[in-house]
């Protein structure tokens, strides 16, 4: 458990090292008001961040550690993963940076499992590098699924759209399949409780998009709709929650129907991405909804065309360690709220 009156500890997986994971951690923590929010802990080495630094150009002082556990307060801390340099390309694909991010990321996981961190701030990595005989998985949110307690829900948010996936890294062609009543009222349940005890939202309404275009319409194009998604709507309504739909995706967001939401549940990644994407790139964040633990991520990816340049854009990094640092905190606020029940709950109305 956290200390009482001190700074949460947000630890963060260095990523890719031949993207811009390194320069959005520094540009983000080189503003000194960061300090007063939290206590960072970056898991890679001293020796990797000087480089990185000194690459790109930038002035920033940092302390070096062997444990989270020793993270100072009012410091950028810098726990030693490795020892070695690694050999740094920018904008190339190789297995030696996919190795180093995958350490930096297990080494930050452990800490997070053994309270050293309150939450887990990831860098983007390459889902191809990555892939090794001790790491098979399509990216961080099936790895921490597996980690950490409680069923995992990539969810995009901002302040204003929050977007959920019943599918995330699963082929097209295997959508329709992998889409059964059971995962529709898991996921409905994971961003319920999430928008609950996350985001304070007390009676969350959640709109479900269509699987086929114009959701099947009525089952001449594809049965998937009508057989799968309609009754399961039906039944979650009639237990008491908010859930409405299918909705025919290509007209959703266009046409401002999200805003009348709290959340919106897309049948598969690009669906709701593209979209999330295009109204919010830059500000919006990954997060890993349903597990025991927070973990936030930016809204890109290692962007290997700009690595190195000094030029990336550090929004999105920025915003999900604020994002964490606000979902922590209004966990820590439910959860005393609803181990008391006598006090009274502190959540905005639907």
């Amino acid at each position: 458990m956290r200390k009482e009156n001190s700074k949460i500890k947000v630890g963060i997986s260095i990523g890719d090292l031949n993207g811009i994971g390194c320069e959005v951690i520094l540009k983000t923590f080189e503003d000194p008001r960061m300090m007063e929010l939290c206590t960072p802990v970056i898991f890679a080495s001293t020796k990797t961040i000087s480089q990185q630094k000194n690459d790109l150009g930038m002035e920033i002082t940092f302390h070096g550690l062997d444990s989270a556990s020793h993270a100072l307060e009012g410091k950028i801390n810098v726990v030693n993963v490795w020892k070695e340099v690694p050999t740094v390309n920018y904008g190339m694909a190789t297995e030696e940076a996919g190795m180093y991010a995958i350490r930096s990321l297990k080494a930050a996981v452990s800490a997070l499992k053994n309270n050293e961190i309150d939450l887990l701030v990831t860098a983007p990595i390459n889902k191809k590098n990555i892939q090794a005989k001790d790491f098979n998985f399509p990216g961080h949110t099936d790895y921490l699924a597996k980690e950490l307690d409680g069923d995992s829900l990539m969810f995009m948010v901002t302040e204003s759209l929050k977007v959920g996936l019943l599918t995330d890294h699963v082929a097209v062609k295997d959508v329709a399949s992998a889409i059964t009543p059971k995962l529709i009222m898991t996921k409905v349940g994971i961003i319920e409780k999430s928008l609950i005890a996350d985001f304070g939202i007390r009676k969350p309404k959640i709109a479900l998009l269509g699987i086929n275009p114009h959701s099947g319409d009525n089952g001449v194009i594809g049965k998937e709709d009508e057989e799968v998604l309609k009754p399961a709507i039906k039944e979650m309504s009639l237990a008491g929650k908010l859930i409405y739909g299918p909705y025919a995706a290509d007209s959703f967001f266009g046409s401002d129907t999200y805003r009348q939401f709290d959340a919106i549940l897309a049948a598969y990644h690009d669906q709701g991405l593209i979209p999330f994407k295009t109204l919010s790139f830059g500000q919006g964040v990954n997060y890993t909804a349903g597990l025991s633990k927070v973990r936030t991520s930016p809204d890109h990816g290692t962007a290997y065309e700009i690595a190195g340049k000094g030029v990336a854009d550090a929004g999105s990094f920025k915003e999900a360690v604020f994002t964490g640092i606000k979902i922590f905190k209004n966990r820590e606020e439910y959860e005393g709220l609803t181990s008391n029940p006598l006090k009274k709950q502190k959540v905005r109305p639907a």
